[in-house]
This record gives structure tokens, sequence and C-alpha cells, in this order.
């Protein structure tokens, strides 16, 4: 059920899937598909649980490369590793105004629990890179990831929405490429918090 879900929402977007949809690619009935998961937000919150952890991952080992490096490196590192993950990017959107809301308190708290846990695992490497304190790194954080689902959804990629930008030249400005655009946020915030650095 997970790997049909991920695969209609790459396909689609996150929204426009169902649990009838869901169903339909098991081929089981709706009904059953709730005997193993609460409602489709359980089931996209559990992917984006997935997705911090991968994301997680990913980006703590390239960090680990970037010994020295400067805030536009390691800010272009960041954006390239979230638009990488297209489907991540519409879960970060979806998750706060939709999955997390529809859920049971029990299902949202190992979801935060689990997101929360990959965000200081993230915060460690960039207070040691970055030399900021631990609140500042938990800023990048949520502006990295709160930006990256925005701007996903403001690009409207592979819709005709993005048709629509791209066919008329007065709507030039609301065609977003997302990664250079995170890439440019994240420097000027990094940028910023020099102030924030700390001794140790």
């Amino acid at each position: 059920m997970l790997d049909a879900a991920r695969r209609l929402g790459t396909e689609r977007s996150v929204r426009e899937v169902t649990l009838t949809d869901i169903a339909a690619a098991v081929g089981m009935h709706k009904s059953a598909v709730l005997c193993y998961f609460e409602t489709r937000e359980q089931i996209f919150l559990t992917l984006t649980g997935e997705g911090w952890r991968e994301w997680s991952t990913a980006l703590r080992a390239r960090l680990d490369e970037l010994t020295g490096a400067g805030h536009e490196e390691i800010a272009a590192a960041v954006a390239e590793s979230l638009v990488a993950r297209r489907f991540f990017c519409d879960l970060l959107a979806q998750a706060p105004l939709n999955l997390e809301r529809n859920v049971s308190l029990d299902s949202a708290y190992e979801f935060k629990t689990v997101a929360l846990g990959e965000v200081t695992a993230i915060a460690t490497v960039l207070r040691g890179l970055l030399g900021i304190d631990e609140s500042a790194a938990v800023d990048v954080i949520s502006t990295a990831t709160g930006m990256a689902g925005a701007l996903w959804q403001m690009a409207a990629p592979g819709t005709h929405l993005r048709e629509l930008y791209e066919s008329h030249p007065e709507l030039a400005h609301a065609v977003i490429d997302v990664e250079p655009r995170l890439t440019r946020i994240l420097t000027a915030l990094l940028d910023g918090l020099r102030g924030t650095a700390t001794d140790s």
C-alpha cells in the first residue's frame, strides 16, 4: 500500500490521490485498506516520516563532505538534496496543511517524533559545520523544508497551471525554478546567521 501510494503520489500529486485510488492500485476494497491505515492521510504521513529519514541520512552524508565550504555551497547542497526528492517536497507542503490534521493524535505524535529526531540529527551536523547555535541550525532546516514545500507547490510542475505560465509571457514571473531560488534564500539566511555563531 505504501509503495502504491508513493507511486501514485509521484505520478500525480499527493492531494489528488484518494484512498480509493490506493485501494484499486493494490487490488483491494477501500474498506480493507482501512484495516491497516486509519485514513489516506496516515498513509501519506507514514511516507513523509520515511522521507525525513531518507533525506536526513543523505543530507548529513553530503554535509560531512563540505568542511570548510562557503555558505553558498552549503545552501546549494541542501537545496539540491531537497529538489532531488520531488515527492518529499510535495509531502512537506501537505503534512502540516492536511496530513497531520486528519490522523489520530497517536499517529501525529509518532510522525512528529520521527521528524524532530531527524531535525536534531541534521542540526548537529550544521552546528559543527557552520559554528551556529542549535536554534539557528533548526531555523535553517525549518526554512529549507518549509520553502521547499511551498516553492514546489508554486512551481506546479507537470500541471496545466505550469503550462499556462510557460505559454503566456506576461506570467513569466510565476515560472519558478525551485533549486536556484531555494539556494539563494538559504544562502541569504546563512549569511545573516553569522551573528549567532558559537565558540564551540
